[in-house]
């Protein structure tokens, strides 16, 4: 469980996104159920398991529905695991969701977006909200059934209401006369 989990999640720190646009972000995907998986290349882990499963996630669920999204953390062999490498990684695994690199830490192997989302490790599974908060966060190999039962959830819960409607009073049920 995440120490962060119910709170806003943090901006991504990235240096470099591949699959997407240079200005993805998590607020362009609010709206949206979001599974951030944190991987490095050389984890046996990841390459066995987290990779595999992001791809069944995203051939699962319709991305108007859940958005998938990797990030590339690297807190060791940080001279192997450049952007070239993660570049042919890429295209040898046929990934197709947005892949986004992790910035380095301040003078620490800890990336700065690993270390706002308190992760202990790759690989790391996260699931946001439609309102950008952390609501499930795994460390190591997440069970599929756990995971899609978490994501279902998510996505079955009403999306958020907009500003207009929440000042008129209105929910889903209908709108209220304003006091």
């Amino acid at each position: 469980m995440s120490v962060l989990n119910g709170a806003i999640a943090p901006d991504w720190e990235v240096d470099h996104w591949f699959n997407a646009e240079a200005d993805f972000s998590l607020r362009k995907l609010r709206g949206k159920v979001v599974f951030l998986h944190a991987f490095q290349m050389l984890c046996p882990g990841c390459v066995t398991h987290g990779i595999p499963q992001a791809q069944r996630v995203q051939a699962a669920f319709s991305p108007e529905q859940l958005v998938v999204v990797g990030l590339h953390s690297v807190f060791e062999h940080h001279a192997v695991m450049n952007k070239d490498a993660l570049e042919s990684f890429i295209y040898e695994y046929k990934l197709s969701f947005a892949i986004g690199v992790d910035r380095p830490g301040q003078g620490e192997p800890i990336p700065r977006t690993m270390r706002s989302y308190a992760m202990r490790g790759t690989p790391t599974a996260i699931l946001i909200d439609r309102q950008g908060r952390i609501r499930w966060q795994r460390f190591g190999r997440p069970d599929d059934l756990q995971l899609g039962a978490a994501i279902g959830q998510l996505i079955a819960e009403p999306a958020a209401q907009s500003e207009e409607e929440a000042a008129a009073g209105c929910t889903a049920d209908g709108c209220a006369v304003p006091t």
